[in-house]
């Protein structure tokens, strides 16, 4: 079992693609810091999680945005700060039309353009077979 903060320099050519080219909108950041703990029993996941949110707790105001993939469960305005409001309104709007109903919505979901609750009213559409 063991605690980790990874430091992850940014920049070259990554930072050279325009914010708004592609879901992954924080490309003039020059550093990604992940606290995460890895391989832990029950007994010392308290302990550790502690540990992990004190350290997150101190770094927190030095950044800014989000990165889904060393996110956990953390809600709807943390998946926001993955993106620039543009980019959200843009993958909603995806959502919207390939994933009305918000079937997969038990990732960092991102509410599909027009629902309120994280699922849509909308109808799923029935699928013909001949």
């Amino acid at each position: 079992a063991s605690a980790v903060v990874q430091f992850r320099i940014f920049g070259g050519a990554m930072g050279r693609v325009p914010m708004d080219a592609t879901a992954f909108a924080h490309r003039k950041a020059t550093l990604l810091v992940a606290v995460a703990m890895l391989g832990f029993t029950p007994g010392q996941l308290t302990a550790s999680e502690f540990w992990v949110g004190s350290l997150f707790a101190k770094l927190r105001h030095l950044s800014t945005g989000a990165y889904l993939n060393f996110m956990d469960s953390e809600g709807d305005a943390r998946v926001r700060d993955a993106y620039p409001e543009a980019t959200y309104r843009r993958l909603a709007e995806v959502k919207g039309r390939y994933d009305p109903n918000n079937l997969f919505h038990l990732n960092q979901n991102i509410r599909p353009e027009g629902a309120s609750d994280g699922h849509s009213q909308r109808e799923i559409p029935k699928v013909r077979t001949s």
